[in-house]
C-alpha cells in the first residue's frame, strides 16, 4: 500500500476547509468590486523566463520548475514553471493585451501559486494568494485606496486589531545611502534588515559584516531605526491622545525624522513626500488609523519602486499579506513603462487565525442537507426520488438516503450523525393519504402535512419564511 498522505506541503480541503475559504473568498471579492476592480485568472503553468529574475535571489531558488519533456527530463532542463505568484503574470497579461484594457485598469486575482519552501506552521508549497492590482497610474490616491480595500476586507471578516506598516523604497534607498551604505550593496542591506524583527540589531549587524557592509554605515543604520523606535515609545506615553491619535502623531514624527536623515537626497525625499501624500488620503478613505510608517520594512521582492505595505497581527509570526509599487516590472515585457501598485492578502494565514480564534460564522458549519428524505423500502424510490425533487424545487438542500434496504431507524440515526436538522418519511400509509411525515431532528417533534405544503412547511421550521 502506497503512502496516502498528499505531498509535503500540501494539503486536502475536506468540505468545512473548502467553506471556510469560500467565505472569505466571498468577502474578498465583494469587498475589491465594490472598489471597481475586475477578475482575473491567469494558467497555472508559465515560460520558465517569464518568471526566472523577477524575484530576487532567495525568490529564484523557490520556483517550481518543469522539466522539459523527452531530453529535458534526463537532463534535468526545464522549459515550463508553476507560478510563483500573480503579480508577474499580470505584469505579462498587461503587456499582451495592453490595447484591450481600460487606462485605468483595476483587477483582483484569486488563485493558487506554487513555492519549493520549506514547509512549517502556516507555510505551505500550494496555498491561495488574494491580490488587488491597479495599474496606469503614478497617483498616490492608488496606494491610498488599497490600503482602504484591504482594511475593509479585514474589518469585514472581523478583524479588529491590526496595522498596515508603509514604506518607501526611495526613501529607504536615501536613508541607506546617507548612513553610507554602497548602493550595490543596498539588497544585501535590505534582506538583512528584514529579519530585524527575528534576530534583533546584534543579528542584523552580524549580518551586515556577512554581507561586506561596514560597521560604522551599518551602525549608523540601525541607529535610525532605533531613533524611530523610541520615537513610537515616546508617542505611546502621551496618555491622553486615543490610539488613532497616538499613531498620527507617531507618523508625523517619523516622517520629520526621515526628511531630516535624507536631506538633500533627491530619491529619499521624493519617497518621504510621497509618503505623506499616502497618509493624507487614507485619512479621507477611512484607513489613516491603520497606517503606521515603518522606516525599516524593507520587503524582500526586488520589483518594488515605490510605497511598500505590509500588514501585522500581534501574536502572529510573519504578515497578514503586503504589497507595494512595481512601476518598472510591466516594462519588462513590453517598451512602454506602466505604472502599477498591488497588494496580496495571505488568505492561508488569513483562515488559520480565523480558525483559531472562532471568527467564522455559525451556520458555516451547517450540515450539507436541510432534510433527508428516507425511503421506506425498495418499491418507495421512485415516490421518495420525485418528493425530493419537489423539495429542490421548493428551494431546500435535499438528501436522498441511497440504501432501501435499511431500516426507517437507521436512516434517523444517519441523519442525525450528520447533523440534518429533518427528515422526510412517506410511508405506505402517507403516500396513500398523499402526505409526507416531516421529523425535527432537533426537537423530535414529528408532524404530517400534504405532499405538497412540505416545502413550506420546512422553510418556515427553518426560519425561512421570506422564501430566501
Amino acid at each position: 500500500m502506497g503512502k496516502t498522505q498528499p505531498a509535503r506541503g500540501m494539503r486536502d480541503f475536506l468540505p468545512a476547509d473548502v467553506r471556510r475559504r469560500e467565505y472569505v473568498i466571498g468577502v474578498v471579492r465583494e469587498v475589491y468590486e465594490r472598489y471597481g476592480f475586475e477578475p482575473l485568472e491567469t494558467p497555472a503553468v508559465e515560460n520558465i523566463e517569464t518568471l526566472t529574475g523577477k524575484y530576487g535571489e532567495e525568490g529564484n531558488q523557490l520556483i517550481f520548475k518543469i522539466l522539459k519533456r523527452g531530453e529535458g527530463e534526463r537532463t534535468g532542463e526545464a522549459d515550463l514553471a508553476l507560478r510563483y505568484d500573480l503579480t508577474v503574470p499580470l505584469a505579462r497579461v498587461v503587456a499582451e493585451y495592453g490595447e484591450r484594457l481600460p487606462k485605468f485598469f483595476k483587477r483582483y486575482q484569486i488563485q493558487p501559486v506554487w513555492r519549493a519552501d520549506r514547509p512549517a506552521r502556516g507555510r505551505f508549497r500550494e496555498f491561495y494568494q488574494c491580490d488587488v492590482d491597479a495599474i496606469g497610474s503614478r497617483s498616490m490616491i492608488v496606494e491610498a485606496e488599497l490600503c482602504a480595500a484591504v482594511s475593509d476586507v479585514l474589518t469585514q471578516l472581523g478583524f479588529t486589531n491590526f496595522t498596515i506598516r508603509l514604506n518607501h523604497r526611495q526613501a529607504l534607498a536615501g536613508v541607506l545611502e546617507q548612513a553610507g551604505i554602497a548602493p550595490e550593496l543596498h539588497g544585501d542591506a535590505l534582506v538583512a534588515l528584514d529579519k530585524l524583527d527575528k534576530i534583533g540589531a546584534e543579528g542584523v549587524a552580524r549580518e551586515f559584516a556577512a554581507r561586506g557592509i561596514a560597521e560604522e554605515a551599518g551602525g549608523r543604520l540601525l541607529d535610525f531605526v532605533a531613533g524611530v523606535a523610541s520615537l513610537e515609545r515616546a508617542a505611546e506615553l502621551v496618555a491622553d491622545d486615543s490610539a488613532e491619535r497616538q499613531r498620527e502623531g507617531f507618523n508625523a514624527a517619523v516622517l520629520g525624522r526621515l526628511v531630516e536623515f535624507v536631506g538633500v537626497h533627491e530619491a529619499g525625499a521624493r519617497g518621504a513626500d510621497e509618503l505623506r501624500q499616502i497618509l493624507q488620503f487614507a485619512e479621507a478613505t477611512g484607513a489613516g488609523g491603520r497606517i503606521k510608517i515603518d522606516p525599516s520594512l524593507a520587503r524582500g521582492l526586488s520589483y518594488y519602486t515605490g510605497a511598500i505595505m505590509e500588514i501585522s497581527v500581534p501574536d502572529l509570526a510573519g504578515s497578514l499579506g503586503g504589497g507595494g509599487r512595481y512601476d518598472n516590472l510591466v516594462g519588462m515585457f513590453s517598451k512602454q513603462q506602466v505604472p502599477a501598485c498591488g497588494f496580496s492578502l495571505g488568505l492561508e494565514r488569513i483562515i488559520v487565525m480565523m480558525t483559531e480564534r472562532g471568527m467564522f460564522p455559525a451556520d458555516l458549519e451547517r450540515a450539507a442537507a436541510d432534510v433527508l428524505v428516507t425511503i421506506w423500502d425498495e418499491s418507495s424510490a421512485s415516490d421518495a426520488l420525485a418528493l425530493a425533487r419537489e423539495l429542490r424545487a421548493g428551494g431546500l438542500r435535499v438528501d436522498v438516503y441511497p440504501d432501501g434496504g435499511d431500516k426507517v431507524g437507521k436512516q434517523f440515526k444517519y441523519a442525525s450523525a450528520r447533523g440534518v436538522p429533518f427528515v422526510a418519511v412517506a410511508g405506505p400509509d402517507e403516500r396513500a393519504r398523499g402526505e409526507v411525515a416531516l421529523k425535527d431532528m432537533r426537537s423530535g417533534e414529528q408532524q404530517t402535512v400534504q405532499s405538497g405544503a412540505a416545502a413550506e412547511t420546512l422553510k418556515r421550521l427553518l426560519g425561512r419564511d421570506g422564501g430566501s
